[in-house]
């Protein structure tokens, strides 16, 4: 199958591994096929798949099809072999079931994290028909963050928007945080769905970032956004406990001004003290 779409589909899981924040089979990437995408490729769908059932309902997502990676498929062997790692798949007219229409060729079964990126597409969706990507990493920064931060999305939003002028910039609607679940189940898909219903970065604690984009790009280089913004953080709070030197409320909301942003005003807070991570 060599199509754009699958072209990039491997420039994204190949370059995110290259970053380190793949390790192992870690991770995970979806995408909510355009009508066009799935006619280049129609004549190579098997529609005779058996049904599967998803944990969880997304009837928004009926009858829609969607490209995924494998679950303990490794992303640098994205590039290697594309119909091994990735599968299209097709959920059915109620939002209940899926099958597998192509790919994983050598068997298996997409992500294990599935039912939470179709939670999260059928509620992106009904937000914006054109935000089609969902993306999981490990990015280490952003987790090591995660056990010294309070669990507590204004407060991790406002270390990170501090650390780079643009984050305000890049993600004007702020990061939301999931405390620590076990993953792969509809509970946390819950959780995170919560979130996407108005921002586009999730961080759940100990684990990851889940982020979501109108194509590849737009969700690529918003995770490294965050990650760059949480080393910066991770190398300040290893110097010291406070920051002597930052962006204020004031200076936000000139940002907001210049780049005609809408800055919740949740994450201006006057800060009691300097130290890193206290209101």
């Amino acid at each position: 199958m060599k199509t754009e779409l699958v072209s990039s589909f491997t420039r994204i899981c190949t370059e995110a591994y290259q970053q380190g924040w793949h390790e192992r089979n870690g991770g995970n990437l979806s995408y909510r096929m355009r009508e066009k995408e799935v006619e280049e490729v129609r004549d190579l769908l098997n529609e005779e798949a058996k049904w599967q059932d998803i944990d969880g309902c997304v009837p928004k997502l009926a009858n829609e099809y969607f490209m995924v990676t494998g679950s303990g498929k490794y992303m640098k062997n994205v590039q290697r072999d594309f119909a091994d790692n990735v599968a299209i798949i097709r959920v059915n007219e109620d939002g209940t079931k899926y099958k597998i229409v192509w790919g994983l060729v050598n068997g298996g079964r997409p992500t294990s994290e599935l039912s939470s990126h179709l939670m999260n597409l059928e509620v992106l969706k009904q937000r914006d028909d054109g935000l089609r990507v969902v993306y999981h990493a490990h990015p280490a920064n952003t987790v090591a963050l995660t056990f010294v931060l309070p669990v507590d999305g204004e407060v991790f939003t406002r270390e990170i928007w501090e650390m780079e002028t643009e984050c305000p910039v890049v993600f004007p609607q702020g990061i939301g945080v999931v405390p620590w679940m076990v993953p792969g189940g509809k509970e946390i898909g819950i959780k995170t769905a919560e979130i996407m219903k108005r921002q586009n970065v999730a961080i759940w604690y100990h684990h990851g970032m889940f982020v979501c984009g109108h194509d590849f790009d737009e969700a690529y280089g918003l995770m490294e956004t965050v990650e760059k913004a949480a080393e910066m953080l991770v190398k300040v709070m290893s110097m010291s406990d406070r920051k002597l030197n930052t962006v204020t409320p004031e200076g936000f909301r000139q940002i907001a001004r210049q780049y005609h942003l809408q800055l919740d005003e949740r994450y201006l807070y006057e800060k009691k003290s300097d130290k890193i991570g206290e209101r």
